[in-house]
């Protein structure tokens, strides 16, 4: 079994910027050589996240609306108070969805569904550069 670990970056233009990033992640499969297996993507940072959604217009709107439903802009964070950065909400966006995502891929193919994309989600209230790391393993 052999584990290989890869980095891209992506460039975000602020909170609530949705990236589709499945080629991304096709691609770095198919330049490992591995066929079968899982590939694990993660974002380094508490204010950005990874899931799966259907990449279209309507779902790029819906999403951070609910996200602000959950975590609205206009309440008291406690990370406000201490460090005064004004993203208390993204970091609680942020754990809700989650920094990781794995899925797994067969003959070289992601084993997504037909509408199914993978992608990073902008929570942070500026623009990023992002470190996403992909860990493929598999045989």
């Amino acid at each position: 079994m052999a584990v290989i670990t890869k980095q891209i970056k992506i460039s975000s233009k602020s909170e609530n910027d949705i990236i589709d990033i499945t080629e991304q992640v096709a691609n770095a499969i198919s330049e490992s050589g591995i066929s079968n297996g899982t590939i694990t993507v993660f974002v380094s940072g508490s204010t950005g996240a990874i899931t799966t959604i259907e990449y279209e217009p309507g779902l790029v709107n819906d999403f951070p609306e609910m996200l602000s439903r959950i975590a609205p802009d206009d309440i008291n964070y406690e990370h406000e108070q201490r460090w005064h950065d004004g993203n208390g909400r993204s970091h609680v966006k942020s754990s809700l969805v989650g920094p990781s995502l794995t899925v797994p891929f067969k003959d070289g193919q992601l084993l997504l569904g037909t509408w199914q994309q993978i992608v990073f989600l902008e929570l942070d209230t500026r623009a990023r550069t992002r470190n996403l790391v992909l860990q493929i393993i598999g045989e």
